[in-house]
């Protein structure tokens, strides 16, 4: 017995080793997802004036980003079954690195999109990989992980305007700021090409198809429904944090600077927040986290719809909206998993909720804002945001009352699927 367990020492001490410096890329990768997200919203009205166009075109960039991403994001399901997935993962993201690079000298609208396009397609993948790779790397025991994992996302997104309001123009301004993303960005994707083992599903193709089966014939609602509610939960982060550079700058109540650092202080508020939910998510679940989150947010978007519009709202808003809009994400998702068995077909499903908001809804932000009178102006981006949060709500009411009519079947089914107690 005890040389049994001095030989297997070794053995788990390589494997944590191993699964370390792959959850360390995972990390990266998340970290340069936040850096790319953030860094359009700060350069809009640059890209607009490199291009000839109106800021109001600009949203076409979150229309061609969302349709790569949505289909970067069902490619990489299916592919991340069938080749390396470390390959794959590195590979995709040094195409993400390179479009980055490309987009502060293109003069054309149009080649822009299509450089969105090719980049939402590469982080589709790097998302749908990153979040599976780091499930199969930790099985039961993800969770704090997976909460580690995107607050990566909000840390690279808080860090990604900070980064265009201090680079100055003698060092290239916001071309600078482009390459040094992707420069950073290609480094962590050679990091991940590097690591020779990559974690496995735990359940055999027999077994994932019998599930994706009974997946599509007994959970088609609940699934539709957390589509719902990431897709409106997405576009109103994406739309906020994207678009709340240009709606101060333009409504006149900060400088170009003080929105630049607006736009950090709500991904600052943000990553906070996501940092906070880690503990808060092993004491409370979704359906006690969840209400308090979407509540403080619509109190928040509501008073921009009720008060006129000031710097001292503006930052008190944006800084109270990262922190609630935080855990929204990882725990509605939790709850869907506890409503429905997360097999990589629902897991597809439900992502594609994710990339679709942050598609639409952001393009249709920048037509309001262009289309509307400055007198509407204020009411453009809180009105699209708290109709989104009212949305999410809905959805979230929905997924409980089909929660109870089920008789919380699926949490017991999937937990004996996995081999633990209901």
């Amino acid at each position: 017995m005890s040389t049994a367990a001095v030989e297997e020492r070794p053995v788990s001490s390589r494997w944590s080793d191993r699964a370390l410096r792959q959850t360390a890329g995972y990390f990266g990768l998340f970290i340069c997802l936040g850096l790319i997200t953030a860094i359009t919203g700060p350069t809009l009205p640059d890209l607009a004036r490199q291009t000839g166009s109106s800021v109001g075109d600009m949203g076409s960039l979150f229309l061609g980003g969302g349709v790569g991403y949505t289909l970067g994001t069902l490619w990489g399901g299916k592919l991340f079954d069938r080749v390396h997935g470390h390959t794959l993962l590195g590979g995709a993201h040094l195409v993400a690195a390179a479009c980055l690079a490309i987009i502060p000298a293109v003069p054309w609208l149009w080649l822009l999109v299509v450089l969105a396009f090719c980049r939402g397609l590469a982080e589709g993948f790097v998302n749908t990989g990153a979040n599976a790779l780091l499930l199969w790397t930790h099985g039961e025991k993800v969770s704090p992980y997976m909460n580690g994992l995107h607050f990566c996302f909000g840390l690279g997104a808080f860090v990604s305007p900070l980064l265009v309001a201090r680079v100055p123009g003698a060092w290239g301004g916001y071309h600078a700021a482009y390459w040094a993303v992707a420069a950073f960005s290609a480094l962590v994707a050679l990091g991940v090409l590097s690591m020779r083992h990559c974690p496995e599903p735990r359940e055999k193709d027999g077994k994932d198809a019998a599930a994706k089966g009974a997946d599509r014939s007994l959970h088609l609602l609940p699934v539709l429904v957390a589509v719902l509610y990431l897709f409106a939960y997405v576009g109103g982060e994406i739309s906020f944090g994207s678009w709340i550079y240009t709606y101060s700058l333009t409504l006149g109540v900060v400088s170009a600077t003080g929105a630049a650092y607006l736009t950090s202080g709500f991904w600052l508020s943000f990553t906070i927040g996501r940092l906070l939910s880690i503990p808060v998510a092993i004491r409370f679940t979704p359906r006690q986290v969840i209400p308090v989150g979407l509540g403080g947010c619509l109190v928040l978007s509501a008073m921009m719809l009720l008060l006129p519009p000031s710097s001292a709202l503006l930052w008190g808003v944006a800084l109270g909206l990262g922190l609630f809009m935080a855990p929204l994400w990882p725990s509605g998702f939790t709850l869907a998993g506890q409503i429905v068995p997360m097999t990589a077909f629902v897991t597809g499903l439900v992502l594609v909720g994710d990339s679709l908001g942050g598609m639409v809804l952001p393009a249709l932000t920048g037509k309001l804002i262009e289309g509307v009178g400055l007198e509407r102006l204020a009411y453009s981006l809180p009105m699209l945001v708290f109709g989104s949060l009212v949305v999410c709500a809905f959805s979230y009411l929905c997924l409980l009352a089909l929660d109870r009519r089920r008789g919380g079947e699926a949490p017991a089914a999937s937990a004996a699927r996995d081999g633990a107690p209901p």
